[in-house]
């Protein structure tokens, strides 16, 4: 193999030797090389040129980010002044850092990658050119051909003019391939020195620009960062991220300390507490789904002022589902579900069946929505008032069965009548005396009652019959109506005189219920006459207990719950010994599938018959103002008989009250 030498000489341009030949393979596949590493240089190049122009846009964006932190006014954002100024002075440096990585970004393009540019499209290009053309130039076919032509046979007499013409020919060929070699080889011999300058050049460019970067860097740091850099260091918002932290792990170990009844449901160790005013929580929703099939559905609830709410999970905030103002809260019994409780509207048209997951939760959202129902929250002091009425509903409410007398030393509720107070606003203790106990129920008379004198019922026996003379019910011939009616309770009250002793006795009642969770009630017939009102058991049709008429001083139904309704007993005590007794009240409250008002305006009109019997005029004309039916009685209102025959036997029905 002949020795490489480093450039081509010119002078054997002209014989083409094979020699010449190998030597310019040489150069040819040099050359190519080059071409293939400049270009793969260039990407790499321009890919850092990418990087810097990128950085540069980058900064610009983080300068903008930080500023706009101000902008984003964040709720929890309280004590970020100082961090909101460290942030803007940060912004600042960053934006001038940006101006550094642009302009060296610019430099980058001016003295990196466009000289390798001008080598690659200018020498590289120029050689693929020549190349070609001195292909072409030495092409050995068409000198071929003229050669074959002067000396194909030394025989062959040519004309002179047509061998001159042959020698020109290959004259002009000869000439214009050692024109294409000439210019071929130079180019080759310059490219040995072109791609030195064309390899140092961008880099040695890159080079200064990055001095120049970093040294404009140090400037900006130095002169105008360090005092800055140093006060950062010295804030102590890691400081206090460590104590917080570690305040945060301390509570993490102590709640996560606790036992596994914590985690289970209806495991709750606490007391109820029924002194909420408001209270929060997951419950389930009873939902219909057909017409006679129901879902059931967890919802958020909470209460805020007056007021139900609900909150689905994921909604932003929660909706009002009922105004709990006068409402009515009971317990009830469901099928598939235990913890079920239902609140009722003052007008008893909407109503909502909703579940708890334990029996304190259970007994907390009933205590919760009576006592919002009682308007304490807009009381001044709406705690320390459910504290002083939960304290007093206690001491008040002793569940008893009959009714029996109390023991020596218990309060003993003033009977001497009624005290004076005022109609308009009367106080609770003028009505009822504090501490006065309640029966929830009325027993049969098998179980007979210890003290009847002091409500002033009459004594009745298992078979129905009274200890007056059992005459037939001619003095009833006039008026027997007959309502389905749910026994509340009942108790001791002052006076008899004011509708506004009912009314109390009903929230007394109501409250006392909701407190010990006595929410099932026993369905009774009221049978109102023009001479009594009994109770009625519908099952047995014994009487469970009869008031005379006279005896009832006061009836009303409930303002709100127009199914609410009660009335007064007088009766006598002579407790103290007295021959004429002393007058006593019994407020009886009820819960009726009608409307009170009808029970109330049956009352008046047996009162009304009651005192026309006594002037037989008078009880004629008041027998033809009235309408009557085919028999002869006054006609009231439709008969509830087979409304309550259907509803016979069903006993411990729930309240709706």
């Amino acid at each position: 193999m002949p020795a490489v030498h480093h450039k081509l000489l010119l002078e054997d341009a002209l014989q083409d030797s094979p020699q010449t030949r190998s030597l310019l393979s040489v150069f040819e596949e040099d050359a190519g090389m080059l071409t293939d590493y400049t270009n793969k240089l260039l990407q790499s190049m321009q890919r850092v040129f990418g990087a810097q122009s990128e950085m540069g846009l980058a900064t610009e964006q983080l300068s903008q980010q930080l500023l706009d932190y101000e902008k984003k006014n964040f709720a929890l954002g309280k004590g970020d002044e100082e961090v909101i100024a460290t942030l803007q002075h940060f912004a600042k440096t960053v934006g001038e850092l940006n101006s550094l990585h642009s302009e060296l970004a610019n430099q980058m393009a001016d003295s990196m990658v466009f000289p390798l540019i001008q080598f690659r499209e200018k020498d590289l290009t120029e050689i693929s050119t020549l190349k070609e053309i001195y292909g072409i130039a030495t092409d050995e076919c068409g000198e071929h051909v003229i050669m074959s032509a002067l000396f194909q046979n030394v025989k062959t007499q040519l004309t002179v003019q047509l061998k001159v013409d042959l020698v020109k020919e290959v004259a002009y060929t000869r000439r214009k391939q050692h024109s294409a070699s000439l210019q071929y080889y130079c180019a080759l011999n310059a490219l040995q020195y072109r791609k030195r300058v064309a390899m140092l050049e961008p880099m040695l460019g890159f080079t200064q620009a990055q001095v120049g970067f970093f040294k404009k860097g140090i400037e900006l740091v130095s002169k105008k960062m360090d005092s800055f850099l140093s006060a950062v260091s010295k804030m102590t918002i890691q400081a206090q991220l460590d104590s917080e932290a570690e305040t945060m792990r301390a509570s993490q170990r102590e709640l996560l300390s606790v036992e596994d009844t914590v985690y289970m449901p209806d495991k709750d160790s606490d007391s109820v507490n029924r002194t909420l005013i408001q209270k929060a929580g997951y419950l389930n929703i009873r939902n219909k789904t057909g017409l006679v099939t129901t879902a059931w559905d967890r919802l958020y609830f909470f209460t805020q002022g007056g007021n139900l709410m609900c909150q689905p999970r994921g909604a932003v905030a929660g909706g009002m589902v009922l105004d709990l103002d006068n409402s009515s809260v009971m317990a009830v019994d469901c099928e598939d579900r235990r913890y079920c409780f239902q609140i009722t509207s003052p007008s008893g048209k909407t109503s909502m069946i909703l579940q708890a997951e334990s029996k304190k939760e259970y007994e907390e959202w009933i205590c919760t929505v009576n006592n919002i129902s009682r308007q304490i929250y807009l009381t001044d002091n709406p705690e320390a008032v459910a504290i002083r009425l939960n304290q007093t509903a206690i001491q008040a409410v002793t569940p008893i069965t009959s009714f029996e007398k109390r023991q020596e030393g218990d309060p003993n509720p003033d009977r001497s009548g009624c005290v004076s107070f005022d109609v308009s606003a009367p106080e609770p203790e003028d009505l009822i005396a504090p501490g006065t106990p309640i029966q929830f129920d009325i027993m049969l008379p098998a179980s007979e009652f210890q003290d009847q004198n002091r409500a002033g019922g009459r004594r009745t026996n298992p078979f129905g019959e009274t200890d007056d003379d059992c005459s037939s019910e001619t003095d009833d011939s006039l008026l027997q109506q007959v309502f389905a009616v749910r026994f509340q309770g009942s108790m001791a009250v002052r006076c008899g005189n004011n509708q506004e002793v009912i009314y109390e006795a009903m929230r007394q009642v109501l409250a006392a219920r909701a407190i010990h969770n006595i929410f099932k009630t026993t369905e009774s017939h009221l049978m109102v006459t023009s001479s009594s009102l009994r109770l009625i058991d519908p099952q047995t049709q014994v009487t469970r207990i009869s008031f005379m008429l006279d005896e009832v001083s006061q009836f009303a139904a409930h303002q709100e719950n127009g199914r609410l309704m009660g009335f007064v007993v007088e009766g006598r005590d002579w407790s103290d010994g007295d021959e004429e007794g002393e007058p006593a009240f019994s407020a009886f409250i009820f819960e009726s599938s009608t409307e009170g008002e009808k029970i109330c305006y049956t009352i008046n009109l047996a009162k009304e018959i009651a005192e026309a019997k006594k002037d037989p005029e008078a009880l004629a004309q008041l027998m033809k103002n009235m309408p009557l039916t085919n028999d002869g009685k006054f006609l009231l209102l439709e008969p509830e008989t087979g409304d309550t025959a259907d509803r016979v036997g069903q006993e411990d029905l729930e309240s709706e009250a």
